[in-house]
């Protein structure tokens, strides 16, 4: 106990430096927290889009991204024959501008896809989905963003369209998004008879590995995968996962050095004070675990300083008008643990020095120093 308050009075005495380290972790943890958070509820958010009501994702084998890959009409139909399959929904995806918003995405989907059941009609009904002549469908985000209700002519890319709908969604990118009949969303995308992916739902999800060889069988073009396979194997996913730990271990190394620049200062200024503590009985070892305590103290204040940040940053993104609901962050207790064992190791790992250097002071030498 009296260790630890030795520790807190010291501290308190450098208080200037003790804030500087605090702050560096700090902002370390908030970043890494953040980052992460939004990484993984936007790779959340696009699964969602992709998985709803199916066990398999169909799509073109060696693309780099779902936006290139081809479906044609005859494959759709062809996955809807086999015997497994009691439900195959295609999906086109597009990228649209309108007015000052230069990127909203499009749907193009049939109008009994499983979606619009489930999702809240605010204006408009599911049963009118393609009916309209010139019609579009918006998420209720960006019926908001655009200014629009139901009835009104909007300028979608190079098109003008009717508002023919407006629906909530749970999920951020498609209640920013606009909605096309696919045949519609095919002419307007220029790719006529294509879909990006088709979300299959078998009849029993035990005969999927039948499902899989009777696609690479039919179609040597075309891939299945079961979900959870396409969410760890997709490419993007990985380099979103790779790029936020990436950011938030710099901004973490940003803030190992923090504490290990107050530290050293903290040791340089207390070398006599260390050289009193040393004739007064206390251990090479004493004094090195007396340097990493006070690290150790500043880690656990950073990381405490960190996660309010962080979670104050999460809910202003998530609210902020300018996102348009895609911020969904996604905070996972086995990431927490992570940039907290990081938080720590960092602070230690940069304390280690200046408390090899305190434990080897020599008192006789430290009390004539000036």
């Amino acid at each position: 106990m009296r260790f630890l308050a030795l520790v807190a009075i010291n501290l308190r005495r450098h208080r200037l430096r003790a804030l500087i380290g605090v702050a560096g972790i700090g902002f370390g943890v908030a970043a890494m927290l953040t980052i992460l958070s939004i990484v993984n509820g936007a790779i959340g958010m696009f699964e969602r889009i992709l998985a709803v009501d199916s066990h398999y994702l169909v799509f073109e084998k060696n693309v780099s991204d779902l936006f290139f890959s081809s479906v044609t009409d005859a494959q759709v139909e062809a996955l809807r024959k086999l015997p497994q399959v009691e439900l195959a929904q295609p999906l086109l995806f597009g990228l649209v501008s309108s007015e000052d918003r230069p990127i909203i995405t499009c749907f193009g989907l049939e109008a009994d896809n499983t979606r619009l059941a489930k999702a809240r009609w605010i204006a408009g009904d599911r049963a009118e989905f393609g009916k309209v002549p010139e019609g579009v469908w918006l998420g209720s985000r960006a019926a908001e963003f655009l200014a629009a209700k139901k009835g009104d002519r909007v300028a979608i890319g190079n098109g003008q369209f009717t508002v023919a709908g407006i629906f909530e969604t749970e999920n951020g990118f498609e209640d920013g998004g606009v909605f096309l009949p696919l045949k519609a969303a095919q002419a307007f995308f220029e790719r006529a008879g294509i879909a990006s992916i088709v979300a299959v739902k078998l009849h029993d999800d035990s005969q999927g590995e039948a499902f899989k060889a009777a696609v690479a069988a039919s179609h040597p073009k075309l891939i299945a995968l079961e979900n959870r396979e396409f969410n760890q194997s997709y490419t993007q996913f990985r380099i979103l996962h790779l790029t936020a730990w990436a950011v938030g271990l710099c901004a973490f190394l940003l803030g190992g050095l923090g504490v290990a620049n107050t530290m050293v200062l903290s040791v340089f200024s207390r070398i006599r004070e260390i050289a009193v503590l040393r004739v007064c009985g206390f251990s090479k070892g004493q004094v090195a675990a007396l340097i990493l305590g006070e690290a150790a103290a500043i880690a656990a204040l950073g990381v405490v300083l960190g996660l309010a940040l962080g979670y104050v940053a999460l809910g202003a993104l998530e609210h902020a008008p300018q996102f348009q609901g895609y911020v969904q962050a996604i905070v996972k207790p086995g990431m927490l643990v992570g940039i907290v064992v990081t938080a720590i190791v960092t602070a230690v790992l940069g304390a280690i020095y200046p408390a090899r250097f305190a434990s080897r002071i020599q008192p006789a030498e430290a009390l004539r120093y000036e």
